[in-house]
């Protein structure tokens, strides 16, 4: 149900129905339960925790909603979803990220926000350094939660926890089911409802996976085949920062239009770098798990990894940026026989097939070998007849006199010399 204050919204978004998880939790949050809630990614999951929650905000009454979100891009792309829905209720939203400027966040932290999203840490920083008062927060919402409970992330949203007042409602939103989230009695202290919509959630358009035979000194080469196909465009991930820097490197060398989503940016850097991709400026936008965590990119026709990933997690996420809200797309692989083996048997659920480039198109059938011309039948060979080597010329040996044991002069000297008594 869309509280009436949101209905315009809604309508001119094109909505024209709530998501399984949007229907799922409604109740639950507006009822102050504690939540986790499972939904394939592209499945609506900000407005599913973002609207109940709104509803319940009192303007002027401080910071009532706190959101956290593993990346920057994430959180400002939760603000900028959130913030027409807030002002149609009087509230005010800001975003609150790390490499961001830290003096204007404390400025906009004075005009008292009802809601805030933000990176983890810059708001223990800011909460730290006493410009963050937490004293007045209603509700925490922790989204991609499998990732940011990892470590650092855990201590981090424990502290926040901390500062805010022991009866704080809490929301825990992900795609994956990780571990972390069977244990949140013993990390926050609170039981939780959980609600799973992932087996029936059909919000995934059709998304095909693709795994392309190649080695690693032609990877390269493959992004500037696919990003020279007709209405190509992917968001391409890398397992580390090393790698997507070198890639970069060399494309700037190639006929490829691309750009560089890396946390090492100034914030200003990356939101050109989204903008532009957006925009259908650039082909493809290199990033890694992090940073391409939670994008929402509409009708993105590809995702590529570069290398395969070597958690499911991370795979199942990747995948999630294409085939969202019903649209149709591709999950492509660059690898060798050993990677497509590790990568079946930790993905078993999706339906790998081997990718390829038939005619300037992805096919999953192996183009035809050109028909080698048919072989005319051979000639006769002429016999070789091979020229008699010539006669050896006969040697004759010269007869050789019989050794005499005593040669003439030795005769016709003989007794000439006689020793002399």
């Amino acid at each position: 149900m869309i509280a009436e204050p949101f209905q315009a919204l809604w309508t001119a978004a094109g909505f024209t129905g709530q998501t399984l998880i949007q229907e799922a939790v409604y109740q639950p949050l507006k009822a102050d339960q504690n939540v986790v809630g499972l939904a394939p990614t592209g499945s609506g999951k900000t407005l599913a925790f973002g609207l109940p929650l709104l509803e319940k905000l009192v303007p002027g009454d401080g910071i009532q909603l706190l959101i956290l979100a593993p990346s920057q891009e994430l959180a400002i792309q939760t603000r900028n979803v959130l913030q027409p829905y807030a002002k149609a209720v009087n509230l005010h939203v800001i975003g609150v990220t790390g490499n961001a400027n830290v003096k204007r966040q404390k400025e906009q932290l004075k005009q008292h926000p009802e809601v805030l999203v933000g990176t983890a840490g810059r708001l223990v920083e800011l909460a730290n350094a006493g410009t963050l008062k937490l004293h007045t927060l209603q509700t925490i919402i922790v989204d991609e939660a499998d990732e940011l409970l990892r470590d650092p992330g855990l201590d981090q949203v424990r502290a926040l926890t901390m500062a805010a007042p022991g009866d704080v409602q809490m929301g825990f939103f992900s795609a994956t089911a990780s571990p972390m989230l069977a244990q949140l009695d013993k990390w926050f202290g609170i039981e939780v409802t959980r609600i799973d919509v992932r087996d029936r959630d059909q919000t995934q358009g059709e998304v095909q996976h693709l795994f392309v035979q190649t080695d690693n000194a032609h990877r390269v080469e493959w992004l500037r085949r696919l990003a020279h196909l007709d209405d190509f465009q992917a968001l391409v991930f890398f397992n580390n920062n090393g790698t997507l820097e070198k890639v970069a490197s060399i494309l700037h060398h190639q006929a490829v239009k691309f750009a560089v989503l890396s946390r090492n940016d100034r914030s200003t850097t990356r939101a050109n770098a989204l903008a532009a991709f957006r925009k259908h400026k650039v082909t493809l936008l290199l990033v890694t798990d992090l940073a391409g965590r939670g994008l929402d990119l509409k009708k993105l026709p590809a995702v590529v990894n570069y290398a395969a990933p070597k958690r499911a997690e991370a795979y199942i996420h990747r995948a999630g940026r294409t085939g969202r809200m019903g649209a149709s797309g591709y999950v492509i692989t660059l690898g060798d026989d050993h990677d497509r083996r590790d990568l079946k048997k930790l993905v078993p659920q999706y339906d790998l097939q081997r990718g390829y480039l038939v005619s300037g198109r992805l096919s999953t059938v192996a183009p035809e070998r050109e028909a080698q011309p048919a072989a005319s039948a051979p000639t006769p060979a002429k016999p070789v007849v091979k020229a008699p080597r010539p006669a050896a010329k006969a040697v004759v040996a010269e007869a050789k006199p019989k050794h005499k044991k005593k040669r003439l002069r030795d005769r016709k000297n003989k007794g000439k010399r006689k020793p002399q008594r």
